[in-house]
């Protein structure tokens, strides 16, 4: 498991780079976006992937790894939105929004960590479009539960999801990133 925390680390290296350059771009202006909108946003990024797999043909070139990259920061925004509430304006700094995307992939990686250790590293025998669509499948019952006013009857919450995604995004970089290598 000492590989997959550094594999980890690695990719959440570059996904928090190009968040750190986005902010520095744009400032927190993502701060006004509703949970919906976060999701659907995700959401375009994940259905994009499953094309990509299904379709040789490509009219815009970019790949996967880079929306698996927006799937995760994207995940982490909602996540930030969960927790404070959405904005009318900007109002968090640049290093506020760093700090608290610090502190959630933190929590996340945690969460990995456990179910890793229970579940034995089974992810690592998924095929990157299983892995797309689970994230498919957590997007579907997140937007469920927004039409359902954030309530659930025996489910776990919408943050479970966000983080699940990112972790499934997570993997799938690690295996992009693995055959990349071959």
């Amino acid at each position: 498991m000492q590989q997959t925390s550094e594999q980890y680390d690695d990719v959440v290296k570059k996904c928090r780079s190009l968040y750190i350059n986005k902010l520095k771009d744009y400032g927190s202006a993502w701060r006004i976006l509703r949970l919906p909108s976060l999701t659907d946003q995700i959401f375009i990024k994940a259905q994009r992937i499953r094309q990509l797999q299904e379709n040789k043909e490509r009219r815009i070139d970019e790949g996967e790894v880079s929306e698996f990259i927006g799937i995760i920061n994207y995940s982490v925004m909602a996540l930030i939105q969960l927790e404070k509430g959405v904005a009318e304006q900007v109002d968090i700094s640049n290093e506020e929004a760093i700090s608290l995307y610090d502190k959630h992939i933190a929590i996340t990686k945690q969460l990995m960590e456990d179910k890793n250790h229970d579940y034995g590293e089974a992810w690592r025998d998924m095929r990157v479009s299983s892995l797309t669509d689970l994230i498919l499948q957590k997007l579907l019952r997140v937007k469920q539960i927004e039409d359902n006013k954030g309530k659930t009857i025996v489910s776990e919450g919408i943050d479970a999801n966000y983080q699940d995604m990112i972790n499934y995004a997570i993997f799938a970089l690690i295996h992009l990133n693995e055959k990349e290598k071959e």
